[in-house]
C-alpha cells in the first residue's frame, strides 16, 4: 500500500490470534480506546459502512472530548475505517481525520496498525502536536495487555 500524504501510524505486534483480537478491537473498545487514565463510552456502533459511531473520552479532571461519525469502511475481522466528516445524518461535521484500525495475521500471532489520514499537514501536525505517537502507542499497547492476558 502506498504511504498516504498527512497521514500517521502506529503498528504493534500482539501474540494472540487474530479472531481474538478482532473481538478484543470491536467488543471491548472502551477499555482501550484512550490512554488510561482517561475513559470511553461508546454511545453508537452501527457495524456497517455508512453506520454511525459516537463516543465520549472522558478525561481525569473532568475533560470531555465527544466524537462522531460514521464507517466508511466495515470487513469483520479485519479492519473497520471511519471519519468524523460526517455524522451518522450525513451532516457536516467539521472533518479532522479518517481513520483505519486493521488487524492482519502475523506468525503465531497479529500486527494491529492504526493510522490517521488527514486532509492537510496542518491538521496532521496538530494531531502529533496533540500526542498522537504516544496516545495511539498507549493504546495499542492497552488493546495487546487485553488480547494476551485473557
Amino acid at each position: 500500500m502506498t504511504e498516504a500524504p498527512f497521514e500517521l501510524s502506529t503498528s504493534i505486534f500482539i501474540d494472540a490470534p487474530p479472531d481474538k483480537v478482532w473481538n478484543v478491537l470491536v467488543n471491548r473498545m472502551e477499555e482501550w480506546w484512550c490512554p488510561k487514565p482517561w475513559n470511553a463510552n461508546v454511545t453508537t456502533l452501527d457495524r456497517r459502512a455508512g453506520g454511525g459511531f459516537a463516543l465520549t473520552m472522558y478525561g481525569p479532571n473532568g475533560e470531555e472530548m465527544p466524537n462522531e461519525g460514521i464507517f466508511l469502511e466495515w470487513t469483520e475481522g479485519k479492519r473497520f475505517v471511519t471519519t468524523d466528516a460526517v455524522n451518522a445524518e450525513l451532516e457536516p461535521n467539521g472533518p479532522f481525520m479518517i481513520g483505519f484500525w486493521e488487524i492482519e495475521p502475523e506468525g503465531d500471532g497479529t500486527r494491529y496498525t492504526g493510522r490517521a489520514r488527514h486532509w492537510t499537514e496542518e491538521a496532521m501536525k496538530q494531531h502529533e502536536e496533540m500526542g498522537f505517537a504516544d496516545g495511539w502507542g498507549t493504546v495499542a499497547k492497552q488493546l495487546r495487555q487485553l488480547c494476551e492476558s485473557d
